[in-house]
């Protein structure tokens, strides 16, 4: 036989903390148990039917070909259309990079702009696919803690603290996975402010934009200015605010000199994002909104009756979180049952071992915080009914309820 060596990035490369959770509760649901499973974060609408009829008449119009490597023209004008519109931000579409899915742009982004010796600043609790992608470009993730007191939002003089010679660029996610926070504008151009004055670049995941709730505003990050605008490289989607995941587009904009170098970049990596799933994303960006804003106000709904749960739980068990702006997760702290018996006689000191135990007994997953560099807390995505949403957190009431 012979040797399969692995590469040194990948054999430290873990898999993602979300689907390796949502692996579990499918696992269990095959041996027949129900699992009121609370991992992915996908919205759990159909994709509007006229999003759907667009991808039809694109089949029919024989669209099932090779397109340019980073995008359609139509779909590139859209997403200059849809910045104007919302943000004031004019664009040409030579600044715009169509992938699949706003993981892969992100990855691009790093590949292109990242190396050996480069220091990527994160904030932390942080999307779990962030710090693996850093270390695949030989960079070093540079993890900077913020706190529930300040609404997981990172201050300017955080930043500083953690700016070195090395310091290539920071990676914010606004509104964020997984705590729900948006940034107040004022703090979000505090600290855009600084990493200007600090010379880095800002790579700023604006995927959960359209998911605003209790009055929270979103702005995106390059229309600070003009000397904000030259060092943010903008990556967003059509994934979450039109329930399109498994279509697979994403978007990268910034400068051209950067999106070129991406387009060469994924003209070896995928050829081409799907050329069917571009056609439905420009009829997404150019067609009617409304069904944003009702899937929205549904996410709303689940997230103030989170809320009123959470803030239950609070009284009951001790538990504290930061109440959510945007995106669609619960973030809490279960720190407080460590060294506990919880159901079942075990004691915990983890909130991954915790999270074991929850779905054991309880039946019910949740995303460990250590995924997200967060000790002691765990998440819930309320991308899902009502009727789960209640089922749930019954369950997790009584789960903590029984803890000695």
């Amino acid at each position: 036989m012979p040797s399969f060596r692995l590469s040194p990035a990948v054999q430290s490369l873990k898999p993602s903390a979300t689907l390796a959770a949502a692996a579990k509760a499918k696992e269990l649901k095959s041996q027949g148990i129900d699992v009121l499973d609370f991992t992915v974060g996908e919205p759990d609408f159909v994709t509007p039917a006229h999003i759907c009829e667009a991808a039809t008449a694109a089949m029919k119009a024989g669209h099932t070909h090779y397109t340019a490597s980073g995008g359609i023209a139509e779909l590139k004008q859209a997403v200059c259309a849809a910045y104007e519109r919302d943000y004031g931000l004019k664009y040409s579409p030579n600044q715009v990079l169509i992938s699949n899915g706003a993981k892969h742009s992100i990855h691009n982004v790093l590949a292109a702009l990242c190396g050996p010796g480069d220091e990527v600043i994160i904030p932390t609790p942080y999307w779990v696919s962030y710090s693996a992608l850093v270390e695949l470009t030989g960079a070093t993730p540079v993890l900077v803690e913020t706190s529930e007191a300040s609404g997981f939002c990172l201050s300017p003089e955080e930043l500083k603290a953690h700016v070195t010679p090395n310091t290539r660029l920071i990676m914010l996610n606004n509104p964020s996975n997984p705590t729900g926070a948006v940034y107040p504008l004022d703090k979000l151009e505090a600290l855009v402010r600084a990493c200007v004055e600090a010379d880095i670049l800002i790579l700023s995941d604006e995927i959960y934009e359209k998911l605003l709730y209790g009055g929270a505003a979103f702005r995106s990050v390059a229309s600070f200015g003009p000397d904000v605008l030259e060092r943010t490289i903008t990556v967003s989607g059509v994934s979450k605010a039109y329930a399109m995941t498994g279509w697979r587009i994403g978007w990268t904009i910034g400068p051209a000199a950067v999106i070129k170098a991406m387009d060469n970049l994924q003209s070896q990596e995928t050829s081409n994002p799907c050329s069917i799933s571009q056609y439905a994303a420009v009829v997404a960006l150019n067609g009617p909104q409304e069904s944003v804003e009702e899937m929205r106000k549904a996410f709303e709904e689940r997230r103030n009756y989170v809320v009123g749960r959470l803030k239950d739980f609070r009284e009951k068990f001790g538990v504290t979180f930061a109440e959510p702006g945007g995106a669609f997760y619960g973030f809490f702290n279960i720190a407080g049952f460590f060294g506990k018996t919880l159901p079942g006689g075990k004691s915990v000191d983890n909130s991954s071992d915790f999270c074991t135990t929850l779905l054991e007994r309880a039946h019910v997953a949740l995303v460990t915080g250590d995924a997200f560099g967060a000790p002691g807390y765990v998440r819930l995505s309320f991308a899902c009914g009502m009727d789960q949403l209640r089922a749930g957190l019954d369950a997790i009431e009584k789960f903590l309820s029984a803890a000695r």
